[in-house]
């Protein structure tokens, strides 16, 4: 195996951890279509780089499971849209202006954002808006898909975002968050968004459920 086989093994394994949030060796060779030993080589190397960490959970008496989960740093190896710099800036702002108004800035920002996303929207079903919505915010940074809650359900899915791309921001100023559940409100106003999960709270992706109200 080259070195580029691997460095793309590694990030498919980093890839499959963010968007799934945990899983065993076993799961990942079966879905990477490698061997376990394999599997097991790169997560080795990928806990010492320090961008994974394991947990064990005994079931019965035999052998624990080990659980692989991405670590802070794992999860920083995607883009993050120069979240050092964006939060050293609001910070800044909030010492000169006050922090009710970087709140009343970020707010005309999503505000901004909706009706550019509104725009590129238009018109049609709710599955054709989200599939535009989605490839939206995979332009964006967001690691974004979007499901439906059951498989011939036309009025309800789930948004999923496996990678926020500016995670820094929301972790500081997490009012950036409720910024976004409006947003999102205010793009699709035939329908009800509510937020299922979030990153914030410990989650591994956040998450919204959204149900047509017509």
């Amino acid at each position: 195996m080259t070195i580029s086989e691997t460095r793309s093994t590694k990030q498919d394994i980093l890839d499959f951890l963010l968007k799934h949030g945990q899983a065993k060796a076993v799961q990942l060779a079966e879905s990477l279509h490698i061997s376990p030993q394999a599997v097991r080589r790169h997560l080795k190397d990928l806990e010492t780089e320090g961008l994974i960490k394991h947990q064990a959970y005994q079931e019965g008496k035999g052998r624990p499971n080990f659980f692989y989960g991405l670590s802070r740093a794992g999860r920083d190896r995607l883009p993050n849209r120069h979240g050092d710099f964006a939060v050293s800036f609001l910070d800044a702002l909030v010492e000169t202006a006050g922090e009710e108004q970087v709140k009343a800035v970020l707010q005309k920002q999503w505000q901004k954002k909706a009706a550019e996303y509104r725009d590129h929207l238009g018109d049609g079903t709710l599955a054709q808006r989200l599939a535009r919505l989605v490839s939206l915010r995979q332009a964006e940074g967001y690691m974004a898909e979007i499901q439906p809650v059951t498989e011939d359900s036309q009025g309800e899915f789930l948004l999923m975002e496996h990678h926020c791309a500016i995670a820094e921001v929301a972790e500081s100023f997490p009012v950036v968050c409720g910024n976004e559940l409006e947003m999102f409100e205010a793009i699709l106003p035939d329908c009800k968004v509510e937020r299922t999960q979030w990153i914030n709270e410990g989650e591994h992706r956040c998450g919204y459920l959204i149900q047509s109200q017509t």
